[in-house]
């Protein structure tokens, strides 16, 4: 039964650079929409900073670049969010990596941890190289943790 007509927003915002996150977040769009959720798919330029409060659930996904570096389209992001006072949004964290690297998904482990103190940090996801069909097994997971939180 609902008892509200509220529709939750949310977000999924990437960065990629060889597609790989893209494809990721892809997945995780139609494993958010086969959960009944609407969910809106942002390219990090595309994405609208000042807007950010407005979403009730952000999905980032990030590339690593470097040593575990965070790329730098989505340092302004990460930088928001620090001082977003906005516990109760719910968040969760993908990305795409080489595990032949020393920081495997570097990145999703420093958003993760950024994340955890400053929302409510729901899951994070690290995928190695290109996503397969197997890995919409775990975006469907990471969905389901998404509906029952809502």
């Amino acid at each position: 039964m609902v008892l509200t007509s509220y529709k939750p927003k949310l977000a999924i915002v990437y960065a990629s650079v060889t597609g790989n996150t893209e494809q990721l977040a892809e997945m995780l769009q139609a494993a958010i929409l086969q959960q009944g959720l609407h969910t809106e798919l942002y390219k990090i330029e595309d994405f609208p900073l000042a807007a950010l409060s407005d979403f009730d659930t952000l999905l980032i996904g990030t590339y690593t670049w470097g040593s575990g570096e965070i790329p730098g389209e989505l340092r302004d992001l990460y930088h928001a969010i620090e001082k977003l006072e906005h516990k109760e949004l719910q968040t969760a964290v993908f990305g795409t990596g080489d595990s032949f690297f020393a920081e495997f998904c570097g990145a999703v482990d420093r958003f993760r941890d950024m994340l955890y103190v400053k929302t409510t940090l729901v899951a994070s996801l690290k995928v190695e190289l290109t996503p397969q069909p197997r890995d919409f097994i775990r975006c469907e997971k990471l969905a389901e943790l998404i509906q029952s939180t809502k």
